[in-house]
């Protein structure tokens, strides 16, 4: 497991470095800054990234919560909320890269402007410019739903669902009782003018708080109301789909549908959890992360320019 192509047949179209975008907020399980790495850092680009939904994590900090939204907020700016109090569904996801190689995006500049000459007309697709976050986004990296469960048990149709692009790097090393996590190897998301280097490594995970800007189900939306009952939320990583005015396919699965990027297996990248929204919610909210939410932030992973220590 070494230097390989780790894109497959995404390595010819997107090899030349690539990025993923996050917007995020508030650190992972309410950690501030990256942990100090135990053994060096080291590219791995020999296999498959296998990209798989850590369901535990969703399942202990979700929580419905009467929030304000405010001007100048991401969720207000990039997400379309209409500033004032409404109800929301909040969590956080994990994202772990369970293949024997790293997923290798790289440097966002190099897909936006491979010729290095400041015009972003040549791009390759992949990414869109986040405004209030400042950096890039992979498009299509996660799709996000919240579907009713019915009184047999079944699901009904999604009641929202939203793609999600983010930025992606080492977060959270997976538990290994064999063997101390490797160091963080990609640690930048890069932006206009700071080259990044993006990606998850074997090992590694990718965390998105439930406190950053669009970790969260808008329940009282106008247009897509969340009444009281139960539900289901469904995350999917590398969502397949059929490409759409004139959407890149970097990778194709063997039913035919486009994914973002190779990976081995297809058929585990997603996580349900079931949620039950109250008539009612407490000043501290409801469900396992009730009492624990303090506000929509940005990380120390992601934003670093936010934190005073950075990275």
């Amino acid at each position: 497991m070494r230097r390989s192509s780790i894109y497959g047949m995404f390595a010819a179209a997107v090899l030349l470095a690539g990025t993923v975008a996050a917007c995020e907020a508030g650190g992972p399980q309410g950690v501030s800054a990256p942990d100090r790495a135990l053994t060096a850092a080291q590219q791995d680009l020999e296999g498959t990234p296998d990209l798989v939904v850590d369901t535990q994590r969703m399942r202990n900090t979700w929580v419905v919560l009467n929030e304000t939204f405010v001007e100048g907020q991401c969720s207000v700016e990039e997400g379309n909320i209409p500033t004032g109090n409404h109800r929301s569904l909040r969590f956080s996801v994990l994202i772990n890269n369970i293949g024997d190689a790293d997923l290798y995006v790289g440097d966002p500049l190099a897909h936006m402007d491979p010729n290095g000459d400041g015009n972003f007309a040549d791009q390759d697709g992949l990414f869109e410019f986040a405004s209030c976050h400042a950096h890039f986004h992979f498009r299509n990296y996660a799709k996000y739903e919240i579907l009713p469960r019915l009184p047999d048990g079944s699901l009904g149709t999604p009641v929202q669902a939203r793609k999600r692009g983010f930025c992606m790097l080492d977060t959270t090393p997976r538990s290994n009782a064999n063997a101390s996590p490797k160091g963080r190897y990609y640690t930048n998301c890069g932006n206009l003018t700071i080259h990044g280097n993006q990606g998850i490594s074997t090992g590694f995970g990718d965390e998105y708080d439930r406190r950053l800007p669009g970790q969260l189900f808008l329940l009282s939306d106008p247009n897509e109301p969340v009444p009281p009952g139960d539900y289901v939320i469904r995350i999917t990583a590398n969502p397949p789909f059929v490409p759409q005015n004139g959407e890149v396919c970097p990778a194709v699965d063997g039913q035919g549908f486009c994914h973002m990027f190779v990976e081995s297996d297809y058929t585990n990248n997603v996580g349900e959890i079931d949620v039950t929204i109250p008539a009612g919610v407490g000043h501290e909210g409801y469900g396992p992360g009730k009492g624990t939410f303090t506000g929509e932030a940005l990380d120390a992973y992601h934003h670093p320019e936010a934190h005073a220590n950075g990275h």
